[in-house]
């Protein structure tokens, strides 16, 4: 006796179509699972076994084999579970084979028969309305995430009885109905600081305004206590807010990283940007992601958001240096013996540092105590193409006591954010014939040539800083797309010259 039902598996951020086969022969009782499993998926036999009898149901005293195809292709975790047990009660005419046809089933099931939640439901669901799949049977915490996807009938399932109670048109199971809406009005992200609270730093708060408008990269410096972590963990507060694709791309990686229940939202869509702060002792793996199983690491968890690095040079510089590719393409492809897998990566960096180990280099009262060896050990542990890849570099002095103390606010985020969200709808607008530029950091080299002209007076300023301040190539198209950011923000269709002056201004000097 022969069963099939289909399932799937996760590879990256994509699903891709299993195949349970159950056969089951004369023999004594032994459960043989194939197909490149893994520990959990191996465990599965006793794990069905105990669902299927403390259910009811009969469960074949004879010879077992369950195949996972393709044959090739490795398989992990316990979502195979429910599509084996379906298998094996179709298998045994305990439920009309017919009747998962069409049809994709993933699942891990309890000892009792009940049905729990599994990782990547999302990229599943889209799986199955691409391949032309009328029905998915998911567990029923995850029926809202599959929702998501249009075009295919959700059924959220509660139990094995449920299931097979539905298959044999006893008590058929309805279908999920997605609520979940994608208003404007709602997906503003409430933030722990508000620009307003912030004394002082208006030269620090323009620049974050400007990389929040053009999507660049940040670098304070300053001393401790100045406020440089303060400022970058009140950053989304300006940050425009997400479309609706931003949101289903954001969500489809935390759903495969396991993310989206923990997040506190309790929803299944993620509504505001993304804001990760790992800490300086992460590893090589935690930063972009790899593993036995690759999974997505922290840049891809911050695609369309922040990734705050604060004590910057306290990282390890060999993990630093991985960032230079990400930095550049916005993906990231880690490679295996079993093959390469790319995770997107489009993030913005916002780092902070202190400019010496005792932190006071450059301090107007405080004398540092470092040596200069020591500084420049220090200093150095930032190699300077990684460095060339920031946009902007701004100082972060200490607070005088007046502004400190000053009892009037300040500019507050929710104005801020209106100039940046103006801003990126003029590089909406701009670049509707290149999908793949969604604001002026994304431009390349081709981009940069067509929307950021300058006249005779901006090339003189800018062939002066070339030479005075020993910039790169790189760090040249970086000042005209930071000018062009400037331009927008100033709703002015032309970069003029203070705009490439600003733009010039937020770039130190080449280091060698």
């Amino acid at each position: 006796m022969l069963a099939c039902v289909t399932s799937c598996a996760l590879i990256g951020l994509e699903g891709a179509t299993i195949e349970v086969e159950v056969d089951i022969a004369p023999g004594l009782p032994k459960v043989t699972i194939v197909g490149l499993p893994d520990a959990a998926i191996r465990e599965a036999g006793e794990r069905v076994r105990s669902a299927i009898v403390n259910s009811g149901y009969h469960f074949p005293g004879t010879r077992l084999t369950i195949s996972l195809a393709p044959a090739d292709l490795r398989k992990e975790g316990p979502a195979y579970d429910l599509p084996i047990a379906l298998a094996i009660l179709a298998a045994t005419r305990q439920i009309p084979s017919d009747s998962l046809n069409k049809c994709l089933v993933v699942g891990e099931l309890g000892l009792d028969g009940s049905v729990r939640h599994i990782n990547g439901v999302l990229p599943m669901a889209a799986l199955a309305a691409a391949r032309g799949l009328e029905t998915l049977y998911v567990p029923q915490s995850d029926a809202p995430e599959a929702a998501l996807v249009e075009k295919i009938n959700v059924l959220p399932v509660e139990s094995l009885n449920a299931i097979v109670a539905h298959l044999s048109g006893l008590l058929p199971i309805r279908r999920f109905e997605s609520t979940i809406g994608f208003d404007d009005e709602t997906v503003e992200a409430p933030s722990t600081t508000d620009f307003a609270e912030i004394r002082g730093q208006e030269h620090v708060k323009r620049a974050l305004e400007v990389a929040a408008a053009g999507g660049h990269n940040v670098l304070m410096s300053g001393p401790p206590g100045a406020g440089k972590t303060l400022l970058a963990r009140a950053m989304p507060s300006i940050l425009p807010r997400l479309t609706l694709s931003e949101a289903l791309d954001i969500t489809r990686i935390y759903s495969v990283g396991d993310l989206l229940h923990t997040s506190g939202s309790g929803l299944p869509l993620i509504r505001q940007r993304p804001f990760r702060a790992p800490h300086h002792t992460i590893s090589h793996a935690g930063l972009v992601g790899g593993g036995r199983w690759p999974r997505p690491g922290e840049i891809s968890l911050a695609h369309r958001g922040l990734l705050f690095l604060d004590e910057l040079p306290e990282f390890d510089p060999r993990t630093l240096e991985v960032l230079r590719q990400p930095l550049e393409d916005h993906v990231v492809t880690i490679s295996r013996a079993q093959g390469s897998l790319t995770f997107p990566a489009n993030f913005m960096l916002v780092a902070a540092l202190n400019p010496c180990p005792c932190g006071y280099y450059g301090h107007p009262t405080i004398e540092c105590t470092c040596s200069s060896a020591l500084i420049a050990r220090y200093q150095h542990r930032i190699s300077g193409p990684l460095l060339d890849r920031i946009d902007i570099h701004v100082q972060v002095p200490p607070v005088d006591f007046d502004k400190l103390t000053d009892e009037r606010q300040g500019e507050p985020s929710k104005t801020i954010r209106a100039r940046v969200e103006a801003a990126r709808q003029r590089q909406t607008k701009r670049f509707q014939a290149h999908a793949h530029v969604t604001c002026n950091a994304d431009m390349g080299v081709a981009e940069v040539r067509e929307f950021c002209g300058v006249d005779s007076s901006g090339r003189a300023l800018l062939k002066a800083a070339m030479r005075q301040l020993q910039l790169s190539a790189r760090a040249y198209h970086r000042i005209l797309k930071l000018a062009r950011t400037v331009a927008d923000l100033a709703a002015s269709p032309r970069i003029e010259t203070v705009h490439l002056a600003e733009a010039i201004q937020y770039r130190p000097r080449q280091q060698n």
